[in-house]
């Protein structure tokens, strides 16, 4: 049976993708599906129980109706996780995907899995690592304590997840707080990556698409250029800027001046928010939220920098100025604003043209740009990410949102 139900008329799926989808006992037979953990425009996200060992986990149920004309996207997405999840049995009665062409990989611990995957005649099922600790932000939010140190820490294993996906050919093309989930409640919670639905493979040919979440967006993607690897550690630079102030480096009600800065790369430390922030943790951001694309970091250049693999982080405790920002800053009422994708991309392709934008408004940077994403519903699951998307054009569900940057 072909994923989403096609035949074979010269356009087959790849195996690699079909792969698990055809041979697979039902999902009945092997889960009970539980309670919603979360929705999108074609999915929704619910737990799911193993009927042998009670071990639980995510299961992703999508409408394959309502992504009629997308399935590519939804391959895409499958394609990638497929990459990042091992071949093992774990012990939990549930034999992992086999292995992507080219010979067997192994799941990278910040990565969220996919384990297997099923198809019925309306929809598909991907069953993944469940993820229980909830969103970036609201465990900082909610700490008594937090500090450069810790802020260190978190980007240390964002960028060691991010180079492995480099390593093995992977963009992620959508890196954002929203998409870092903690694994479980735990104080010493791992943090995972989650959220592939934009990722692309580099040998699948040059990028060149107008995607991602405007504030977090590289400045070579504005441009309309062809781009590859750097534009993740871009967007790793704006998350590390935010984790230590608590709002964006780039804002602006109207997106063509939004977009002017970040084409310009025009940040500040502003005072007295960065005062008692390390010139260190400064010269890290700099690095990553580099207009030359040459001369930006890679992965592997960041964690030697000794912001990251030093004693460079200020141990001093910035929970009271940061949290007060995330709370005004990225307040949840602010991730549920619809945009219509395609209309950006024509906006952003203006901007390209131009020399800095025209001043029309565009209306708010809050959502993801996208016109290749199947769902932005959160892979993992778990905690407060999977129910933050909102819908395009109708040929996207485009995932959680960028919000304001006042202070």
């Amino acid at each position: 049976m072909p994923l989403f139900g096609k035949k074979d008329s010269g356009k087959k799926i790849r195996k690699d993708v079909k792969d698990g989808c055809d041979k697979l006992p039902s999902i009945d037979d092997k889960y009970v599906i539980k309670e919603l953990l979360g929705t999108g425009a074609f999915s929704e996200v619910r737990l799911c129980e193993h009927r042998e060992t009670a071990q639980q986990y995510a299961v992703k149920i999508i409408d394959k109706k309502a992504l009629k004309g997308k399935e590519d996207s939804l391959e895409n997405e499958i394609r990638v996780l497929k990459r990042f999840s091992a071949r093992r049995s774990d012990g939990s009665g549930v034999q992992t995907t086999a292995p992507p062409i080219g010979g067997p990989r192994f799941a990278h611990p910040n990565i969220v899995q996919l384990l297997e995957t099923f198809e019925d005649k309306s929809k598909v099922y991907l069953i993944m690592e469940l993820v229980t600790g909830g969103e970036l932000f609201d465990r900082i939010v909610e700490k008594g304590s937090y500090t450069e140190r810790d802020a260190s820490n978190l980007i240390r294993q964002v960028l060691e997840a991010v180079d492995y996906m480099h390593e093995q050919g992977v963009v992620h093309r959508d890196l954002k707080p929203e998409n870092l989930l903690y694994y479980s409640a735990a104080e010493d919670s791992k943090i995972m990556i989650s959220d592939f639905g934009l990722s692309k493979m580099e040998d699948s040919g040059f990028m060149a698409t107008a995607c991602g979440t405007p504030g977090y967006v590289a400045p070579e993607v504005l441009a309309q250029k062809p781009y590859g690897k750097a534009v993740d550690v871009w967007s790793i630079g704006v998350i590390s800027y935010i984790l230590l102030c608590g709002y964006p480096p780039f804002y602006d009600e109207n997106d063509a001046n939004l977009f002017a800065q970040i084409l310009k790369g025009e940040f500040e430390f502003d005072s007295p928010y960065w005062d008692e922030i390390s010139d260190s943790a400064k010269d890290f951001i700099r690095n990553l939220m580099c207009v030359n694309v040459e001369r930006r970091f890679t992965c592997k250049q960041a964690l030697a920098h000794p912001w990251i693999s030093g004693n460079a982080a200020s141990s001093k405790n910035i929970h009271g100025t940061v949290s007060e920002q995330l709370k005004k800053n990225f307040a949840k009422s602010r991730w549920k604003q619809a945009y219509h994708a395609a209309t950006v991309i024509r906006q952003m392709q203006r901007m390209a043209l131009s020399s800095g934008g025209s001043g029309t408004a565009y209306g708010r940077s809050s959502s993801r740009i996208s016109n290749v994403a199947a769902d932005g519903t959160s892979s993992a699951g778990g905690g407060g990410g999977a129910g933050n998307e909102t819908s395009g054009d109708g040929q996207a569900d485009t995932a959680t949102t960028a919000a304001s940057g006042s202070k």
